[in-house]
């Protein structure tokens, strides 16, 4: 791979609304699109092309794991990364695994030496407990993508972190996070305990089974009485397409939440049928969910001892109580935007009131 070394030029598009990168490669003219204008500045826009024009390390069985990360790992996953995703990641490889083993060459490390550095991770030499079970979770998976490229590419012959099945494997000391869910007494003094804005948003999360981001993303002309209209979300005010194809869809609304719908869109400020349900107080861009969750709802459900409710409570609430009121998976869903899959394994907890009926049903079958 050619070295580069041109500076390049960042322009917007015909139609306004986005970064150009202006290049050539082997003699030929490129463009790349750097980002959309309202979500990042040109300064920002000349540092994406930078990345893509900085002189980069030839790919070979000689590669550092810096070298590599930077120069075709990140760059290739970031053709179908969302904006968050890259952000994240990018911070998170570039802070901990370049940071270990970044001068490394790649195709010299072990599976011994890697799980090793993740036990290390939590549970420092002094035994002070350190990275969360759920960071460290997805620091083995970025090994596996980097390797799984690696072999791809002919850097190394085989993967050592997988062989069918992930070998590394998050110390056993490191505790799961819990998945807490809301009771369906919860949830009523959740509602009654906010005021309209906020119990919109709770309901739409906890009775619609939407995602928080889908909920900000929502216009008002996508409201169509019985339904909610999901093509659109927006997070950390990223606006963006909604998080899989699954997503995209028809959110069914209950009678209850229709009539808090139609008083909110009746009390809030009409921006039309292309402005924010939930508006800023600019009313040009979405509200944060954060900010209404710190600000807003955190307190109010404080009051009723729900203070440990957060949005994927929340989430996780309409998948458990649906499934304890016998609705079939599929719908729950199709409701949600997922696979069955992940409804099941992911989402949905089960009680041990439901778990304590099934087991007395099975001692009654047998009797």
């Amino acid at each position: 791979m050619r070295k580069r070394y041109q500076q390049g030029s960042v322009t917007k598009s015909s139609d306004k609304r986005y970064w150009v990168g202006k290049y050539r490669e082997a003699g030929k003219h490129k463009t790349k699109l750097l980002g959309k204008i309202r979500q990042i500045s040109k300064t920002e826009a000349r540092e994406e092309l930078v990345k893509i024009l900085r002189p980069v390390e030839p790919v070979s069985n000689q590669m550092t794991v810096k070298g590599f990360v930077e120069n075709v790992s990140l760059p290739f996953h970031r053709q179908h990364w969302r904006k968050l995703t890259d952000e994240s990641r990018t911070d998170s490889i570039t802070l901990h695994i370049i940071g270990a083993f970044g001068s490394r060459i790649l195709s010299e490390l072990r599976l011994e030496e890697m799980q090793t550095w993740l036990d290390s991770l939590f549970t420092s030499a002094d035994g002070t407990k350190r990275m969360a079970y759920t960071t460290v979770d997805h620091l083995r998976w970025d090994l596996k993508q980097i390797f799984d490229l690696a072999v791809a590419k002919g850097i190394v012959p085989k993967n050592p972190v997988y062989s069918g099945k992930m070998l590394l494997f998050v110390p056993k000391d490191c505790p799961e996070p819990k998945r807490l869910v809301m009771s369906a007494d919860d949830v009523k003094r959740g509602i009654s305990a906010l005021e309209l804005r906020e119990r919109l948003v709770f309901k739409l999360v906890v009775l619609a089974g939407m995602r928080v981001s889908e909920v900000f993303g929502l216009r008002r002309g996508r409201i169509h009485g019985d339904h909610a209209e999901i093509v659109e979300r927006v997070c950390r005010r990223d606006v963006d397409k909604p998080k899989t194809k699954k997503s995209k869809r028809a959110a069914a609304l209950s009678s209850g939440v229709q009539q808090d719908l139609k008083l909110w869109l009746e009390s809030s400020p009409d921006t039309g049928v292309d402005g924010w349900l939930f508006p800023s107080e600019n009313l040009e861009t979405a509200m944060g969910a954060d900010n209404l969750m710190f600000r807003y709802l955190r307190p109010r459900l404080k009051s009723v001892g729900l203070g440990w409710v957060c949005y994927r409570v929340m989430r996780r609430t309409h998948s458990s109580l649906m499934n304890e009121q016998g609705i079939a998976a599929k719908l729950i869903a199709d409701q949600q935007g997922h696979g069955v899959d992940v409804n099941q394994n992911v989402y949905t907890m089960t009680s041990v009131e439901s778990r304590l009926e099934a087991v007395e049903s099975l001692t009654e079958l047998v009797n």
